[in-house]
């Protein structure tokens, strides 16, 4: 791999991956609790409202923690029935509050059976794979099997939208965004999960993440899954072997924060990838 490319990744890196831009991704949830297992179930919930619009992002996932109170853990571990008034009227895009009441007892379902989303996933993984897929893959499985399950499933026409398998063949962007959350661990990410390495994670492909990994090489693809969201993270695994999901976070700023979207505008003469591009 060039050595001018993995340069010009660390000095994006250097420039985006700091807290002052924690504000433009719904990462920022997170840092508003303080224990893992509070963490660890904001991080889940957010990732699967993040798509549309970042404003749009922020005011469904600070509804939905609104609605939670003081603990959101302990919100899910004891949700049931009376607790659903406490979701009426929530829309966000797709999804509205019986998808949510859904995936609630899902999250509940698996915190009462493992006693944390890390014990979940670890029950899952094993050190002999090559990638957290197969974790990932029973992880969703349990999930979507007490989804599958709930009575109100009906009324929930959307709730699977919320949760992408690797088994569909989706890049799962929204999981693999929250396993980068909880595994790595530097001034962005905080790192509240410690037994799974950050060399197993998967990129999490988004709309930014496909087409700037596009211009610099690794891939061809128009339309990305997740045989494409596994190349990528190859390509970058052989810049950061240890650590290939590293450089998500602060390309995915270049077209949230910068607002490129791959045509010319003012930030093109300070952007580190800019010769690539054009």
């Amino acid at each position: 791999m060039a050595k001018n490319l993995k340069d010009q990744l660390e000095a994006l890196y250097c420039k985006y991956n700091r807290a002052e831009y924690i504000g433009s991704d719904p990462l920022m949830f997170v840092f508003d609790y303080d224990t893992a297992g509070e963490r660890e179930v904001v991080g889940l919930l957010a990732s699967c409202l993040a798509y549309g619009r970042v404003v749009q992002i922020q005011a469904s996932v600070r509804r939905l923690l609104g609605a939670m109170g003081n603990s959101p853990r302990e919100f899910v571990l004891n949700f049931s029935a009376k607790d659903h008034k406490h979701l009426a009227g929530f829309k966000h895009r797709f999804n509205d509050e019986y998808d949510m009441i859904i995936m609630l007892g899902a999250v509940k379902a698996m915190l009462k059976k493992f006693g944390s989303l890390e014990n979940a996933m670890m029950s899952y993984y094993s050190p002999e794979d090559k990638n957290i897929l197969p974790a990932l893959d029973g992880f969703c499985g349990f999930l979507n099997s007490h989804i599958d399950a709930d009575p109100l499933l009906a009324k929930g026409k959307a709730v699977k939208y919320l949760l992408s398998s690797p088994a569909g063949g989706s890049p799962c962007k929204r999981i693999n965004m929250f396993l980068r959350w909880m595994v790595r661990c530097d001034e962005v990410d905080p790192g509240v999960w410690k037994n799974i390495p950050a060399s197993k994670l998967i990129v999490p492909m988004d709309t930014h993440l496909a087409r700037l990994s596009r211009i610099i090489g690794f891939h061809n693809k128009n339309t990305v899954n997740l045989k494409t969201a596994v190349e990528v993270t190859k390509k970058f695994a052989q810049i950061a072997p240890e650590d290939p999901v590293k450089y998500d976070f602060c390309l995915s700023r270049v077209g949230i924060v910068e607002s490129c979207n791959g045509t010319a505008c003012d930030y093109c003469k300070n952007c580190e990838l800019a010769h690539l591009c054009h």
